[in-house]
């Protein structure tokens, strides 16, 4: 690409020296940060857009809801949370992209929510379902685009596309336009982009979405290894729990804008779990009529699993041994996937018990003669 139009299109961001921090301070520093979105509601039909002409009715969410965190150097932690959640938004608060309702967060000792240009120089944001390259460039000037755009020397430019187009086995596809690259290569490509200027803190949100088996593995691997590397402060949301089983020791749980744990990642089986899973290989099959204990997880003539309260483990695996001959058994924690889904399954069973109590409460309030 011809560099004078290069730059002719980008304003160059400017050279600042780098903010004085104290190592054992945290790079990230969030306090009762709130966002409230206020939406209009229309009424149905023609004479409903009358209406909202002159008296409109609107309705407040708050998709995040007093959250307070804060991150360590080289800490790579995992955000969880269904969808709704606000895991996005606390993102987008934490890049300047949203202002906040109300509370304050600081990112390398900057308040995000001014968009300081020695900030916007210092992290990055890569979000998996969002394109941040030139779909009619090759990848090699897209990334000459962002060289331009964060004024890199070019010493330092010609360094790092190496060292990652190594890391993510992808230099042979520099030269190809971004739209002929498979999703694998796209997103590969992009991460790239995102740490071009070598960012201190990056965001991540849902990286691998998309990808197949073994992209998802080399992104992986990739992450782990950048951030060994260079202790980059790495916050991650994804659905896929194998990313975070891989990568973080420490995660936020998130639902409906509250944050409800934060902790190490192993903590979370041991606080929203009673259970373990006993599963028993037999060499004959089970006799008739025979009651596994606990609830079956699964169980065919030869095999069974069963899911027990950790008290009942031993007598448990004393009934299946002395079921039937054993070829194999194995005492493991519940899933982390499945303990993730129960713990949003029963936190929205909690908001809605909330909510219909609320509703019960200002219904007896308009009507003083409900009696309970």
């Amino acid at each position: 690409m011809d560099r004078r139009i290069i730059s002719r299109r980008c304003r160059c961001l400017p050279k600042f020296p780098e903010p004085m921090s104290n190592a054992l301070s945290p790079v990230i520093e969030v306090e009762g940060l709130t966002k409230i979105f206020r939406t209009y509601r229309k009424e149905d039909g023609l004479l409903g857009a009358v209406r909202g002409l002159f008296h409109r009715h609107h309705t407040e969410t708050k998709a995040a809801d007093a959250v307070s965190f804060s991150v360590r150097e080289g800490e790579f932690v995992g955000f969880l949370g269904p969808n709704g959640a606000g895991k996005t938004t606390v993102l987008k608060m934490l890049s300047g992209l949203l202002q906040p309702t109300s509370g304050s967060a600081r990112v390398l000792g900057f308040n995000p929510s001014t968009r300081p240009v020695e900030l916007k120089r210092q992290f990055a944001l890569l979000m998996g379902q969002k394109n941040a390259l030139w779909w009619d460039l090759p990848a090699r000037e897209s990334l000459e685009l962002n060289r331009a755009i964060y004024g890199i020397e070019r010493k330092q430019f010609t360094d790092t596309v190496d060292e990652l187009t190594d890391l993510l086995d992808v230099r042979d596809k520099l030269g190809v336009m971004v739209r002929e690259l498979s999703l694998g290569e796209r997103m590969k490509m992009e991460l790239i982009a995102a740490l071009l200027h070598r960012p201190k803190v990056l965001f991540l949100d849902e990286p691998t979405i998309g990808l197949d088996v073994m992209s998802q593995k080399k992104v992986r691997e990739f992450l782990r290894e950048y951030n060994r590397r260079h202790r980059v402060v790495t916050l991650l949301t994804s659905h896929y729990m194998q990313d975070i089983e891989e990568l973080c020791e420490r995660v936020i749980l998130i639902d409906h804008g509250r944050i409800f744990f934060d902790g190490p990642l192993a903590e979370v089986t041991a606080r929203f779990t009673s259970t373990k899973v006993i599963g028993v290989d037999f060499s004959a099959p089970l006799p008739e009529g025979y009651q596994p204990p606990g609830t079956v997880i699964e169980c065919d003539a030869m095999r069974i699993k069963v899911e027990v309260l950790r008290a009942e483990v031993p007598a448990a695996c004393t009934s299946l041994l002395a079921a039937a001959p054993v070829i194999d058994l194995s005492v493991e924690e519940v899933p982390i996937e499945e303990v993730i889904r129960r713990v949003f399954g029963g936190q929205q069973d909690l908001q809605k018990k909330e909510y219909g109590n609320k509703e019960d409460r200002n219904e007896s309030h308009q009507n003083p003669l409900i009696t309970t």
